[in-house]
């Protein structure tokens, strides 16, 4: 709290040097509020930091999109099954309002403002799944039972739907809901997940306070506070005087319709600058530290926010290389082998849901590296080599090559 302290030993400073200012005007800025931070829940967090803050919205939407570009492939005994099988008509179109790209998108946006994302599936009267459709975390309630048995209730408009994650939707035995629940770590919950907003909430206070005074301060033509001291007045303003010089001094000097104007003042007036300037403050730098933090608690590196210092080419090149590395393809993997849990055995005991990460431009770097020691390695056959790089052998490849 470096800025709360400099203010206050600056307020200190000022008031000790004009003894003309009235006690209760020494009371107001001897006791500085405590910091309000946002609450802690979704709807709160959400309009804060995704709809509120530029560094936030773009960390969710560039992982979000990131995952969405990533087509699933659907296979049985690791052969592609096929454009027309009914799973992969699925990946590729979950429901007739989205496409994959669009149902992805919403799967790991939810994940990341909330911690939760959540799946339903219906299916037809065999139990096969025929459409997906994502269910917003906000909405869903869950409650579970002494004896371990959880249900999740979907409310919207006045309406309740509890979805077991497997059973009948309202007492009908022909559609059947299944809901897949998708959470990340918390420490501090057994039910709910975690979301990277939560943990960058502060930084994001942070970040939308100094944009939020650097506005004020523009709308007040570029001026910061200060005060207008009256000297030689026996027995001091009115209150109804104060407030009708406040009145006046706002009306016509004060907003950005104001600037440049200059102050007239009669009698025994005095302006007292009590604003802080942006060295003091350290704005600049404060953002930037604030941008960066909230960048880390998602895992996107800071030059993807546009916080200057190491914006070059090639680290650009190695910076997208780790945010596919260490923050995408998490989620992917993560996302893939929850659907062969929940949803690909519904579709036979032999089917499975796979990427293929050779197909990610940003990760040709380490698909070539792996290709140069692989065809460097002398002890394998060229089938061995084949093999290791996911190809099928070739006849007479069993041999080594000297």
């Amino acid at each position: 709290m470096y800025w709360t302290k400099n203010l206050k030993m600056k307020a200190h400073s000022f008031l000790h040097s004009n003894k003309s200012i009235t006690k209760t005007s020494i009371m107001a800025y001897d006791v500085l509020a405590a910091p309000r931070w946002t609450s802690p829940t979704y709807k709160s967090l959400t309009n804060e930091g995704f709809c509120g803050n530029v560094i936030a919205y773009r960390c969710v939407s560039l992982i979000a999109r990131c995952v969405s570009s990533v087509a699933l492939i659907a296979k049985e005994h690791n052969e592609f099954v096929g454009n027309e099988h009914p799973l992969q008509q699925m990946l590729d179109a979950p429901n007739e309002r989205q496409s994959r790209a669009s149902f992805m998108e919403s799967i790991a946006s939810y994940l990341l403002l909330s911690g939760n994302s959540y799946i339903e599936g219906s299916t037809n009267d065999k139990g096969i799944p025929i459409e997906l459709f994502v269910l917003r975390p906000d909405r869903i309630n869950i409650t579970a039972t002494t004896s371990g048995e959880v249900s999740y209730t979907y409310a919207v408009n006045g309406k309740y739907l509890v979805l077991p994650p497997t059973g009948d939707v309202n007492g009908e035995t022909k559609a059947r809901a299944l809901l897949l629940h998708l959470k990340l770590f918390n420490p501090l919950n057994d039910w709910y997940g975690m979301s990277p907003l939560e943990a960058a909430a502060r930084s994001i206070d942070q970040h939308n306070a100094v944009s939020g005074h650097n506005l004020a301060l523009l709308q007040n033509g570029g001026r910061p506070s200060g005060c207008l001291m009256v000297k030689n007045v026996h027995g001091g303003l009115t209150e109804d005087q104060r407030a009708a010089l406040r009145m006046q001094v706002k009306e016509n000097y004060a907003g950005e319709t104001n600037a440049g104007k200059i102050l007239v003042l009669e009698g025994d007036f005095e302006w007292k600058e009590m604003g802080l300037s942006l060295k003091d403050l350290d704005f600049v730098s404060g953002k930037q530290l604030s941008a960066r933090e909230i960048a880390q608690a998602f895992g996107v590196p800071p030059m993807f926010v546009g916080v200057p210092g190491d914006a070059t080419f090639s680290n650009y090149k190695e910076a997208r290389f780790h945010l596919w590395e260490d923050t995408i393809l998490p989620i992917l993997d993560m996302l893939v082998s929850e659907f062969n849990g929940w949803l690909a055995p519904k579709f036979g005991t032999n089917i499975h849901i796979e990427y293929d990460p050779d197909a990610i431009p940003a990760l040709a770097a380490r698909r070539e590296a792996i290709w140069a020691r692989v065809a460097q390695a002398s002890f394998l056959t060229r089938n061995e080599q084949r093999a290791a790089l996911g190809y099928p052998p070739i006849p007479n490849g069993d041999t080594l090559h000297a």
